[in-house]
């Protein structure tokens, strides 16, 4: 392999330290340093890289996402990239129109902040007479319409699942919205991918994260879930084939309705992964609550307006037990945890656990002030998405006002957790939201909506929200990089420095050298893996 000389520009080391040039061989990073020694140190055939003035990154890391998921969605009645019911009736119709085959209309990717009090109905797909399965943006609801209904046999009649709700019109009828558990009522009848569909969407959301920057991912639910399929099959055969070429780690399913009995099992599917230079199967996800939006996040005080304290979909007494038998096991714990109770609880459950094993807490919306310092007592890493940390549409109007005004500024309390000394990760959610690191990063650091972003010219958008929790530039890109490969276990990479693994980025310009208002404008010009250029 060719050396590869990355000079023109400058290379991020850590907070407020850079280098001027960066020698590769044999797909590892040989030296650091001034331009000129570099150059000498290189083989007479190296190949140059010229930054342009750009900023070479490592490689980016995101610590929770679903791009499986995500591919399959972009293959599908994709509404990602479009907003408002016009415009999701136009995506439909369209896709049913060029699909007269398919029996189902499914994808995904609407957003509730879309509809009044965040709930479309099913009436507004019963245009189509096949059945319609769309899950939310977040995955936590599906909206259907009325004959995917009827092949449920979902009536009035129909009782909520014990972690989920289907939701009613005045007279007790579904109204077409199946929240949480409840989505799997119909997504389940929905045909199943098979493998050549799953293994297509691995690979296409490989090459879109390339693109962004990303060489290495936490895949946060690997199992079945919300009618997705298990893709743990596909991940080992990409591994095994050497077509997965990002460094990715399975968090394996904690199925909710059971309990110790599957811890069994689990060993069994980390068995699978063993071996495989790509892909391992060391975390396993529990997801404790759901979101505030549909108030089923786990609070201590009821939701304003509405009542309720949300679900705790693993019993806290409970999950002591089992997250005690993981971790004796090695195994990585991987929470979701939205509210502060589910936040309280995943934090008790960790009580006592081996650091060792790098245990993280993901999205983190509602911490409340006495549970900040506890994250760095126990070793347990935060988890952050910080692209939803903005005055959006959905946080103004579904979230706030039933949070009330004090439990509201507990939300995304990133510079509380720094200041007490918290380890970072950082990851997208993809496909709930971006995927691309340098949106998340500019929220990071401005707590606005980046330009461009569907809620940008929603009326509070560029209001800092909360901006006494910003945090800065080097600290995320730390936890985006270092922090996110650390908690993967990727121990030679997520840092430029001698000897690690030449997983890097170029970026189209310096994100520390302009104003930091336009981070969000920063593309990555380059990637490579192991020294690969693979965009």
């Amino acid at each position: 392999m060719t050396d590869l000389l990355f000079r023109g520009g400058r290379a991020f080391l850590a907070a407020g330290s850079f280098a001027e040039a960066v020698l590769v061989r044999d797909g590892r990073i040989a030296a650091v340093g001034a331009e000129a020694e570099l150059a000498r140190l290189a083989a007479p055939r190296c190949e140059t890289v010229d930054l342009g003035g750009g900023l070479l990154v490592p490689g980016i890391t995101d610590a929770h996402m679903h791009p499986v998921q995500a591919g399959l969605e972009r293959a599908r009645c994709d509404l990602s990239a479009v907003y408002g019911l016009p415009e999701y009736l136009e995506k439909v119709a369209g896709y049913a129109a060029a699909h007269p085959d398919r029996e189902w209309i499914d994808g995904g990717g609407w957003d509730m902040s879309a509809f009044p009090g965040g709930l479309p109905h099913r009436s507004q797909l019963d245009f189509l007479d096949r059945p319609v399965y769309l899950i939310q943006r977040d995955h936590h609801a599906a909206w259907v319409n009325g004959r995917a209904l009827e092949i449920a046999g979902i009536t009035r009649d129909t009782p909520d699942p014990a972690d989920g709700r289907i939701e009613r019109d005045a007279d007790g009828a579904p109204s077409g919205v199946l929240h949480e558990g409840a989505m799997d009522l119909v997504g389940l009848l929905a045909p199943r991918p098979t493998e050549q569909d799953l293994l297509e969407a691995l690979l296409d959301a490989q090459s879109h994260l390339f693109s962004l920057g990303i060489t290495g991912w936490q895949d946060a639910i690997v199992g079945s879930y919300a009618g997705s399929d298990d893709q743990l099959p596909t991940y080992v055969s990409a591994a095994s084939s050497g077509r997965l070429k990002a460094r990715v780690t399975g968090a394996l399913w904690w199925d909710r309705a059971r309990g110790a009995e599957q811890i069994g099992e689990l060993l069994e599917r980390r068995k699978a992964a063993e071996g495989l230079e790509t892909f391992r199967a060391g975390s396993v996800k529990i997801m404790q609550d759901g979101i505030t939006e549909n108030f089923t996040a786990a609070v201590i005080e009821p939701y304003c307006r509405c009542g309720g304290t949300g679900l705790s979909y693993v019993d806290p007494e409970a999950l002591k037990g089992y997250v005690a038998e993981l971790d004796r096991h090695g195994f990585q714990v991987h929470f979701h945890a939205i509210g502060e109770r589910a936040v309280r609880e995943a934090l008790d459950a960790l009580e006592g656990t081996d650091p060792v094993n790098r245990h993280h807490i993901a999205h983190l919306q509602i911490v409340t002030p006495a549970d900040v310092p506890r994250f760095a007592r126990l070793g347990v890493t935060a988890n952050l998405q910080p692209l939803w940390a903005t005055h959006h549409a959905q946080m103004d109007e579904l979230t706030i006002p039933f949070l009330g005004e004090e439990r509201s500024s507990w939300q995304y309390p990133f510079a509380d957790l720094l200041r007490a000394g918290t380890r970072f990760c950082a990851g997208s959610d993809w496909p709930v939201s971006n995927a691309d690191p340098l949106q998340g990063m500019h929220v990071a650091v401005n707590r606005t909506e980046p330009g461009g972003s569907v809620h940008a010219d929603y009326p509070t958008a560029q209001t800092p929200f909360l901006p006494g929790q910003a945090i800065d530039l080097a600290t995320v890109l730390t936890a985006y990089t270092a922090g996110s490969a650390w908690i993967n276990h990727d121990d030679d990479a997520g840092a430029i420095a001698a000897g690690n693994r030449a997983d890097l980025v170029v970026l189209d310009r310096d994100p520390f050298a302009g104003p930091q208002e336009d981070i969000w404008r920063t593309r990555a010009a380059m990637t490579f893996v192991g020294g690969e250029q693979v965009h």
